[in-house]
């Protein structure tokens, strides 16, 4: 990973094996690290993925943590997930072949012809003054290899998969320039980020449930709200506002 291009003001720290980059740029960042610091490693040997799940992480994938440094209200920096997703599907998007279908699943899941392709995970630091101090995006993505169907609960596939022949490194760098252009983006307001999003969202407009722990909510999904949650129109009653849950299709 030596050779990459980053950004303009960006720094990579790179690992040939580590327990979790996400661990190392969360330490970082509360030693000071700037913002477009990247911690990235050929493997990991603890990595993770939300909601504490273990994320299989054998050489030949591209892993990688940027610090961020968004100095804003924790509600605003949870939309940081939104310009991941469209970051990863940026990359995959440059490569894959036009019959692809690549889409978002809310929050920040990057679906190709429905296989996830990539983990994301952020991971911020508040400061005394309730505002947001870091937030550190941790990215998986399933260049050579994805985790089996039944190891990982889901359907998932690599780029080498689909069709894209790049190596980790390039999708690395081209993922962490789209993030830039993303951040950038996103620092203007939601509203660019949120359109983007939309246009690539996975259901819109189909009856989907969400699973918030042992309560199941089906209905419509309209779209995002001005400030990322999800808005699902029950069969009866006004539309429900969804900040946080597990989205899937229901069965038949």
């Amino acid at each position: 990973m030596k050779d990459l291009v980053l950004p303009p003001g960006w720094t990579a720290i790179a690992f040939d094996s580590i327990g979790s980059t996400n661990d190392e740029a969360l330490r970082r960042a509360e030693a000071g690290a700037p913002e477009g610091t990247v911690i990235t490693a050929r493997q990991q040997q603890g990595g993770r993925g939300r909601r504490g799940r273990s994320w299989s992480s054998p050489p030949g994938n591209a892993y990688s943590s940027t610090i961020v440094r968004p100095d804003c209200a924790p509600e605003r920096a949870a939309q940081l997930g939104f310009a991941t997703a469209l970051a990863v599907s940026d990359a995959a998007l440059a490569r894959l072949p036009l019959d692809r279908q690549v889409r978002l699943k809310w929050p920040n899941d990057v679906l190709v012809d429905g296989a996830k392709i990539a983990g994301i995970l952020l991971e911020s630091s508040i400061g005394g003054d309730g505002r947001v101090a870091h937030v550190v995006i941790g990215t998986g993505i399933n260049v050579a290899a994805a985790p089996s169907a039944g190891a990982a609960g889901y359907a998932a596939a690599s780029l080498h998969d689909l069709g894209d022949t790049r190596e980790a490194p390039a999708v690395l760098q081209a993922y962490l320039g789209a993030l830039a252009a993303r951040l950038a983006q996103w620092r203007d307001g939601f509203a660019g980020t949120r359109a983007d999003w939309l246009a690539r969202a996975a259901w819109l407009g189909d009856t989907v449930a969400v699973s918030q722990g042992d309560e199941r909510i089906e209905g419509r999904f309209v779209g995002l709200d001005a400030d990322g949650a999800l808005l699902l129109q029950p069969a009866s009653g006004p539309v429900r506002r969804i900040v946080s849950g597990e989205v899937f299709r229901p069965l038949a």
